[in-house]
């Protein structure tokens, strides 16, 4: 039996490099020894809550991920997210703007580094897909998004007239670009965003009359799917100006973990993704902060009253809000507990004390 299968072994590894010689150096590899792009090591999102909803702490590398809802409901946001947090691991972030229309101002202020991020702004839907396919295969990205497929117009319907009839172009436009993308962001292991836009059809009368534009192609060779829309009223402060948005996402699909999870956060005017509003959240959901009403309490010390307050504290107060965020990391991980902070020493050694002297 041993022999048989060294002499398929050996029949297989002359193949193998006969293919290799054809094809070139990688056409076929044992997965063993192959330095395939880590799919662990993922790209955070700028949300701790979504991160947990992935399954992998973030987007990630070598695949397709599409992002999709209504309008103003945090795409282009959620995506300059994932770029800031590429840029602080040291990585290299392109942006495709096919609508026209990226602030460079709220890049910044969401901590893009503008002056470092590639940016395109191509006249038709081949130009887009062109200027991508050639950025992924330099090697050199380790994050693309194009923003948006309802805008990578194909070229014989801007050099045509308005009101002509181009039935399915965009589709069969996305499908070419997928099925010659795909294969390069695997082995370049760039992670490849597209924002999404909503459309309605025609005659439904039971179930979602809603579908994302560029047809069917999209949906299928994405890795991760994510559906994000605006929940309940408007944030609004003291004065009742809006300043923000409750968001929640849905992972419609996931290949790289259990679909169908959902994130909830808030997306304040000129701030992004509110940090302090999910460590809030978090940490009530995982009993690291303790809520009696509308109370917020921490270590047995009474913090705020009401959630904005409880969001306001942990802004004024950053080193707690980072060893909060140790502790929920810590507690989604199932990992032992970050050092206790001074104040809960002190508090145990006081509850000691008083039972010592009950026993006496």
């Amino acid at each position: 039996m041993s022999q048989d299968r060294d002499a398929k072994m050996k029949a297989l590894l002359e193949t193998v490099s006969r293919l290799e010689k054809t094809y070139g150096k990688g056409a076929v590899m044992r997965l063993g020894d192959a330095k395939v792009a880590d799919v662990s090591d993922a790209i955070p999102t700028g949300s701790l809550g979504l991160d947990i909803a992935l399954g992998i702490n973030g987007f990630p590398r070598g695949r397709v991920v599409e992002i999709f809802g209504p309008e103003s409901s945090g795409k282009t946001t959620l995506a300059i997210h994932a770029i800031a947090e590429c840029q602080k691991q040291g990585g290299l972030a392109a942006f495709i703007d096919a609508e026209h229309a990226f602030d460079r101002s709220y890049a910044e202020a969401l901590g893009v580094d503008t002056d470092n991020l590639f940016i395109a702004q191509p006249d038709n839907g081949e130009q887009a897909l062109e200027i991508t396919e050639n950025l992924i295969r330099s090697g050199a990205i380790d994050i693309i998004v194009i923003d948006s497929v309802a805008a990578l117009v194909p070229r014989a319907e801007i050099e045509g007239e308005m009101g002509d009839s181009k039935m399915g172009l965009q589709a069969r436009l996305m499908s070419q670009a997928m099925r010659k993308l795909t294969g390069t962001i695997g082995r370049t292991g760039a992670c490849c965003i597209f924002i999404n836009q909503l459309r309605e059809k025609i005659g439904v009368v039971f179930g979602n009359p809603e579908t994302t534009t560029g047809g069917n192609a999209l949906k299928f060779y994405a890795s991760m799917r994510l559906d994000i829309r605006r929940s309940g009223a408007a944030l609004k402060d003291k004065e009742g100006n809006v300043i923000g948005n409750h968001v929640k996402v849905k992972v419609v699909k996931n290949k790289m973990a259990p679909p169908f999870r959902v994130a909830e956060f808030d997306i304040m005017y000129g701030e992004g993704i509110s940090k302090a509003g999910e460590i809030v959240d978090l940490g009530v959901d995982y009993d690291i902060i303790q809520k009696s009403g509308a109370w917020y309490s921490y270590g047995g010390v009474k913090i705020a009253q009401g959630r904005e307050a409880a969001k306001q504290f942990l802004r004024d107060n950053p080193e707690v809000a980072l060893e909060m965020e140790a502790k929920i990391k810590a507690a989604i991980l199932g990992t032992a507990e970050p050092k206790q902070t001074e104040q809960e020493n002190l508090a145990k050694e006081a509850e000691k004390k008083g039972a010592t002297n009950g026993q006496k």
